[in-house]
């Protein structure tokens, strides 16, 4: 028989567990300093809940290591149109929090259900692209794949999460071309997503940027179909951008967007601006090493609404300086390498396809968090992976790293095919 743990990656445990310490030493920072007092009992509370929600994480990330490998493949479209199910069901009779109807009350759980939704499209994306064949149509499979993950984003933008239906918006193109679309298409969506950010930022850089785009790609390629792609999709991200911040987003999400741009605005000063403008202050004044545990005058004094959640980084930047948060990075970039590594040493395209999809979210929300705390992308709404305060997503990312770590530690009892 097998020793198992002898073919764990103790490395992606270890940066786990790293990242997990440093976010309760930042919360208990916001919930147990000098200010404490002044806090809301319900948030004094939350390093406890988070040590909670970590223990029961880690139960069900140990119990995910000791299945076998095809249990995933057998349950990825329950898993799936389960969760599917979940958020309908949060929709319509959900709780609303933060101006989102994203949670569902469980007996005396919250469990915000977008953030376990994850889990099943990464599962049932894996296991769609494992029944692809050499003569099969990528077209076709590129199509379902993409459905598989627009489904529950449309959901969850009908909840008004708009944050977390940009990751499952994200994953998308970074799974097709790992598993279908050769290298000028992923570029092509690269350069989308380029156009689209400029459109906010500046409109005439946007279109400038995006005829020159179309005609380099027409230039340098023989296939004119993608200088066509790559006009359609530059100029309509253009055009897509700015119709939702007109027809589609609220008012406040649109402040969010707009805010960053000029965050001492008159206009944003009071609201998203300020967020900004207490979080860059924050994070400059901790200098190279910080204030030190509790010392932060930004954290302590409360200044940077939802410190603990979507702008922890802030804390460590304040308390612990740029040697803190190059802390924090490293321990990212060590957990995403471990994870692509293990996707490529995975042969089964399931487990090679689940990994890349577990990296796709770690990356965009990792992206996107630290990105918006530092002023370089909108105010979004997305937690940073095992250090942000949040039961939910500390659950729905432990479940999946375990379940890697399972395909990976077994991934030479993967049967052929699994129908």
């Amino acid at each position: 028989m097998r020793i198992w743990y002898r073919n764990l990656d103790y490395f992606t445990i270890f940066a786990w567990m790293a990242l997990v310490m440093i976010g309760l030493v930042a919360i208990y920072s916001t919930t147990n300093g000098p200010s404490a007092e002044y806090l809301l009992e319900s948030v004094r509370q939350n390093f406890w809940r988070q040590s909670a929600w970590i223990v029961i994480s880690l139960g069900a990330g140990m119990t995910c290591l000791f299945l076998p490998v095809h249990f995933f493949q057998r349950i990825a479209w329950v898993a799936y149109f389960g969760t599917l199910i979940l958020l309908v069901l949060a929709l319509l009779f959900g709780r609303e929090i933060n101006g989102a109807r994203s949670w569902l009350q469980i007996g005396g759980l919250t469990l915000q259900v977008s953030e376990v939704a994850k889990v099943g499209a990464v599962l049932a994306g894996a296991q769609l692209i494992s029944t692809m064949r050499p003569n099969s149509s990528r077209a076709k499979y590129a199509m379902l794949l993409f459905g598989v993950f627009l489904i529950p984003m449309a959901l969850i933008l009908l909840q008004n999460d708009a944050g977390t239906a940009l990751v499952f918006f994200a994953i998308a193109p970074i799974a097709l071309f790992w598993s279908i679309w050769p290298t000028g298409m992923f570029i092509v969506m690269v350069a989308t997503g380029i156009a689209g950010y400029f459109s906010i930022v500046h409109l005439p850089t946007a279109i400038v940027f995006s005829v020159l785009f179309t005609l380099a790609v027409l230039w340098q390629t023989r296939e004119r179909v993608y200088g066509v792609m790559a006009g359609v999709f530059s100029f309509g991200a253009i055009g897509a951008v700015l119709f939702a911040l007109n027809r589609v987003f609220r008012p406040h999400q649109v402040a969010r967007i707009l805010s960053f741009t000029n965050p001492g605005a008159e206009e944003f000063r009071s609201g998203v601006g300020f967020q900004l403008v207490q979080s860059k202050a924050a994070i400059g004044s901790g200098g190279l090493a910080g204030k030190g545990f509790m010392e932060g005058t930004q954290t302590q004094g409360a200044y940077v609404p939802e410190q603990s959640t979507d702008f922890v980084f802030s804390i460590i930047g304040e308390e612990w300086g740029f040697i803190g948060s190059m802390v924090v990075i490293a321990m990212f970039a060590l957990l995403l390498i471990r994870v692509i590594q293990m996707g490529i040493q995975i042969k089964h395209p399931f487990g090679s396809m689940a990994a890349v999809g577990i990296a796709a979210i770690y990356l965009v929300h990792v992206f996107v968090n630290i990105g918006t705390v530092v002023g370089l992308l909108p105010v979004i709404g997305i937690p940073l992976p095992f250090v942000s305060y949040g039961g939910s997503a500390m659950l729905a990312n432990t479940v999946l790293l375990g379940i890697l770590l399972n395909l990976h530690m077994r991934r030479d009892d993967f049967p052929i095919y699994v129908y």
